[in-house]
């Protein structure tokens, strides 16, 4: 049984990046991740529970956990470890219904008027754009450090950061209160992505 406890990088994947994402699924995993998130908006439900199927032995054999971005009837057909939901993708008190006790259940965050209203249920949220960023066009606002740390302290779950993050922002975003980063350029499109996901993890264990 993979623990529930929330680590310091999480990779999500991109249909974009150099390297097919069951690639890029295997290099995070290798390189540290506590879990990978199957995002891709343009996939079918189909596409994504295949690839969810074939990945998840791999997964486990790594101790991560394989979450999927927005697809609750994916996550439960594949048998995935959890799930992760935006603003517009249904209530979180449902979804956790449908879901189940056991899988993990991420929903993201983007202001801290938000972040008052984030209900039992919810295991983590994911808390940004820390910055722009490029593999997500239509982003809310980016929030910042100081946003970041709003956030954090409206809530009493972990905060995982995402957004335009990478090697350089583990000491501020600890000082910010998030227990870890989530990355998709800074591990997916990197040349070597599993040192690039190794290179965040090491990164934030001496910060």
């Amino acid at each position: 049984m993979i623990g529930r406890t929330i680590g310091p990088v999480y990779v999500v994947t991109d249909p974009e990046g150099p390297i097919p994402v069951i690639d890029q699924a295997r290099a995070a995993a290798r390189g540290g991740a506590w879990a990978v998130q199957l995002r891709d908006k343009h996939a079918s439900d189909a596409e994504l529970h295949a690839l969810a199927v074939a990945l998840l032995p791999e997964m486990e054999a790594f101790g991560v956990r394989l979450i999927i971005n927005d697809r609750l009837e994916v996550a439960l057909s594949a048998g995935a470890h959890g799930l992760h939901i935006g603003q517009g993708d249904g209530d979180p008190r449902l979804v956790r219904q449908r879901l189940g006790p056991d899988p993990i259940l991420g929903l993201s965050i983007e202001t801290v008027a938000q972040a008052g209203h984030v209900p039992a249920g919810v295991d983590y949220i994911g808390a940004g754009p820390v910055r722009a960023t490029a593999t997500k066009p239509d982003h809310a606002l980016p929030i910042g450090m100081g946003g970041l740390a709003q956030i954090v302290a409206a809530v009493s779950v972990p905060t995982v950061a995402i957004g335009g993050l990478g090697l350089g922002d583990a000491a501020a975003l600890q000082a910010a209160g998030a227990v870890g980063l989530a990355g998709v350029t800074a591990g997916t499109r990197a040349p070597d992505p599993q040192a690039a996901t190794r290179a965040l993890f090491d990164e934030w264990s001496r910060a």
